[in-house]
């Protein structure tokens, strides 16, 4: 056995910010890949960029406030503020530069190839520059408002990833020729693309900003325009709320949204074209440097171009359309509460449909004898399912608490819209723990069954948003066994209580215990295999990141513990390590639907632990939120987990990367005269019961399995 190192130093660990960015390029892959259909391609680049927003706002945001700060420190991985903002910023460049050679010599001729163009206006004939023009005057006109820049009009407050065109204006004052500079802001409220009219099947396109820019003498009229080019501004967009000081946890939430569109800029793009002179001013008018400057050589807003996925467009450019139906146990089944007396149910989103949560909303508001309805509202998408069921419970005359978190990032002004919607309708809002995000995702329904009281929950790893749950894999779970129902009373119950944390029965709670516990699980693998027992560890999330789960993970490696991550997006550890972390493999999977669901299995000396929760392996999911992971109990449902969802996700070869010693990632491949597998398109034969030959899906039996011993220690059911 080999020697376990006591600890481990700067070479052994990932740069978050760098690994993140590894994600990215593996979303940018999918859009460079040919195999995928052309539409799907669009949209994976669309949402390289939506990404990259994010990435600005939050993260490098934070990295310059650490540079600009009196703290001077290094991360895990060994690098200073300055030093990964520089590696970050060189890594970016290169992502921006491959994701706009995609569009310029591939994406755009593909899409001309199929019927779908984006023109200038100088390509259009006669009558299109006429419709241009009506709908210039009567759609677009009336809605812009052009700012002159002068000393009395200083440079206006320009809302943040607002898409400006800046005017280069020459008029005569006592006749000599005066330079100025204006800014036309292109309406928010008004469609990127201007979709013209056709008698075919052609989809022409018009960006939007190149009509603005076509008609500038309209609104600058009497100047000569020199030059005009379009530029786009990302600002810092975290909330900073102090929560001692703030009473009112709505009201400071609103007022920080209104700061965040006037957050300090991080990063200017403009076009290819615009002069350097423009450019150096723009720099220094948003206090910005060159480092922060991006040459942007194609659509400065490419979220925008999602219209072109969204249209009506050929179905041979776009992925198979997949309908999820009702998992095969409740096909049969009308009343969800008698279905889940007999048997708990585990539901895998979005191959099994999202409807039987919506049902068991539905039912529990319905239904006469349910007394009582908790939930949780992480990111509710406002949909009139979710929160309309919980408003008719208030009708019928239950008990209806909702405990909505206001500071779910970027949808925290739907949901302050949301949560009032339901104060209004007599729900009891409630808005949490101070100081920690409400991340879990849990419905309790309590029933006057024949027999007793009894409490009917959904757990799940994803959020009460029908639209995500089409384009998310998640784990959810419905169960009505006595010894959960308790432990979400009680979480209940400090959610919207004054009361302490006093442990729990089945759930593992964040910030409490969920951490310590996972490193006894993990140490636990670690003795085992020092002994010579069965050890081993499969985790599915989205984020690898706490630096003490990550040592654990490689001490459990060296005790000679096979472990396999399925990490989405971040990961910290550094596999293939020799004498650290070669027992360590780590897969990340992007494909058609967003991988989402967090797995932990532990072998457990042949006695296996199955847990499904809401919480990834990150410092915040750990410490500033409250997160549950629960167990699956039942022995036939952790034999799907296992048999079924890890074992097929740890066997893709055609959407899996495996993660290499120097943080890159390489694609998996299959073995010589081995079979090509891709995870979610079995996913979807499982749940039709139908393969690409027609024939019934067997394809769990064709993966390795994880043997699962039977656990004597498993609680039996609750019995009505």
């Amino acid at each position: 056995m080999p020697a376990i190192s006591p600890s481990f130093g700067p070479e052994h660990f990932i740069n978050r910010e760098l690994s993140w960015l590894e994600f990215n390029q593996r979303v940018l892959d999918e859009a460079l890949d040919r195999g995928n259909p052309l539409l799907e391609r669009v949209k994976f680049f669309c949402i390289v960029s939506s990404n990259l927003d994010e990435f600005f706002e939050v993260r490098v945001a934070g990295l310059k406030q650490k540079i600009e700060s009196e703290v001077v420190g290094r991360t895990v991985d060994g690098l200073t503020a300055t030093e990964t903002f520089r590696a970050v910023t060189h890594r970016i460049r290169q992502l921006v530069e491959q994701q706009y050679a995609c569009w310029r010599n591939d994406l755009v001729p593909a899409l001309a190839e199929n019927g779908i163009r984006l023109l200038g206006c100088r390509e259009l004939d006669p009558n299109d520059l006429e419709w241009v023009r009506q709908h210039y005057n009567s759609q677009v006109r009336p809605v812009l408002t052009p700012l002159a820049i002068d000393p009395a009009h200083p440079f206006p407050q320009l809302l943040n990833k607002s898409l400006n065109v800046i005017v280069h204006l020459e008029t005569k004052v006592s006749g000599e020729d005066r330079h100025r500079l204006a800014v036309v802001q292109v309406p928010r409220v008004l469609p990127r693309l201007v979709k013209l009219p056709r008698s075919d099947s052609r989809q022409d396109y018009v960006y939007l900003g190149r009509i603005i820019c076509h008609h500038l003498a309209d609104l600058f009229s009497g100047m000569k325009i020199l030059g005009h080019w379009m530029f786009r501004v990302t600002r810092n967009s975290e909330l900073y709320i102090d929560v001692e000081e703030e009473v009112n946890l709505l009201k400071a939430v609103e007022k920080e949204l209104h700061n965040r569109r006037k957050g300090d800029a991080v990063r200017l793009e403009v076009e290819i074209d615009c002069p350097v002179e423009i450019r150096q001013r723009l720099l220094a008018t948003l206090e910005l440097t060159e480092d922060d400057l991006y040459i942007i050589d194609g659509p400065l807003n490419p979220t925008r171009i999602m219209t072109i996925y969204e249209g009506d467009h050929s179905p041979e450019i776009r992925d198979v359309p997949f309908s999820a139906s009702v998992t095969s146990v409740l096909r049969e089944k009308k009343d969800l509460f008698a279905a889940i007396r007999e048997n708990d149910i585990l539901l895998h989103h979005p191959f099994e449909s999202f409807r039987t949560v919506i049902d068991f909303l539905e039912q529990a508001s319905e239904d006469p004898n349910v007394l009582a309805i908790k939930q949780t509202l992480y990111r509710t998408g406002g949909d009139p399912r979710i929160v309309g069921a919980l408003m008719n419970a208030v009708r019928n005359g239950k008990q209806v608490t909702a405990v909505v978190e206001l500071k779910a990032r970027f949808d925290e002004a739907n949901n302050i819209l949301w949560s009032r919607r339901l104060e209004e309708a007599g729900v009891h809002v409630v808005y949490g723990l101070v100081g920690y995000k409400i991340h879990c995702k849990m419905t309790l329904a309590v029933r006057r069954d024949p027999d007793a009281i009894r409490r009917y929950l959904h757990l799940s790893t994803g959020n009460y948003n029908p639209s995500t749950a089409r384009l998310y894999t998640d784990i959810g779970l419905l169960t009505c066994r006595e010894e959960m129902g308790e432990d979400s009373t009680n979480l209940f119950n400090l959610l919207t209580g004054l009361c302490q944390f006093q442990g729990m029965r089945q759930f593992l709670v964040a910030p409490f215990e969920l951490h310590s516990r996972m490193l006894v699980f993990i140490q636990r693998e670690t003795a085992n295999a020092t002994e010579g027992l069965p050890a081993r560890i499969i985790a599915k999330m989205n984020a690898l990141v706490d630096q003490q789960i990550i040592e654990a993970l490689y001490r459990a490696s060296q005790a000679g513990v096979k472990i396999d991550l399925i990490v989405r997006g971040i990961c910290c550890l550094r596999p293939g390590i020799k004498g650290v972390s070669e027992n360590i493999s780590v897969r990340s999977i992007v494909d058609r639907f967003l991988e989402h669901s967090r797995i932990f299995y532990f072998e457990n000396a042949c006695q296996p632990q199955v847990y499904v929760g809401s919480a990834d392996w990150m410092p915040r999911n750990f410490f500033g939120r409250i997160e549950v992971v629960f167990p699956i109990l039942d022995g036939n449902l952790r034999e799907r987990i296992t048999s079924e969802l890890l074992s097929i996700s740890l066997a893709d070869t055609e959407r899996a990367r495996i993660l290499q010693r120097d943080g890159k990632y390489e694609r998996a491949t299959k073995k010589r005269g081995g079979v090509s597998h891709r995870s979610q398109t079995e996913f979807m034969e499982l749940a039709t019961g139908k393969t690409r030959s027609g024939k019934k899906s067997a394809a769990a039996s064709r993966f390795p399995r994880v043997k699962l011993a039977a656990n004597p220690h498993e609680p039996e059911h609750t019995k009505p």
